[in-house]
């Protein structure tokens, strides 16, 4: 076996190949990579316009609403414009008679505090005083010590 035919005919043998692959597989896949691209680009067209034709759409819908906003209004009879400043001043009124009641209320609970904190206070003074009688064991008199108990209410 003589190398250099084994390396001549291995060269043939690679250039034959080489030439089939050329001539019978290359131009098919070079079509299919470029159909796919072509694919791809137009879809990426596509989409693009797609979006430009969405963005117009939404401007002729915001276009319409607002003609036909400004159409009904237009159309508004001088009757459903005096409901509507009636019901606008009715819900102004209502606004100002909840913050009164809430007004009114939070008055209320702050005198009824108060007015409990004084019983409470009274009731600790007459407890204090009750402790101190049964410490003392004999009665303290109320009303010569009513400085002495209003100021413990003081301090309550």
């Amino acid at each position: 076996m003589n190398l250099n035919a084994t390396l001549f005919f291995q060269m043939i043998v690679f250039f034959i190949l080489a030439w089939f692959t050329m001539k019978f597989v290359w131009p098919p896949l070079t079509k299919a990579m470029d159909d796919r691209r072509q694919k791809i680009a137009d879809g990426l067209a596509a989409a693009d316009k797609g979006k430009a034709d969405l963005a117009q759409a939404q401007a002729r819908i915001s276009l319409i609403e607002a003609s036909a906003k400004a159409e009904s209004h237009a159309r508004m009879t001088e009757a459903e414009r005096q409901v509507a400043a009636l019901i606008d001043a009715a819900r102004r009124e209502a606004e100002e008679e909840k913050a009164r009641i809430i007004a009114q209320a939070q008055q209320d609970a702050a005198q009824e505090v108060a007015r409990i904190r004084d019983g409470l206070r009274n009731e600790v003074a007459i407890l204090a005083v009750q402790g101190a009688e049964q410490i003392l064991k004999r009665e303290v008199d109320a009303d010569a010590h009513a400085e002495l108990l209003e100021q413990l209410k003081a301090q309550l």
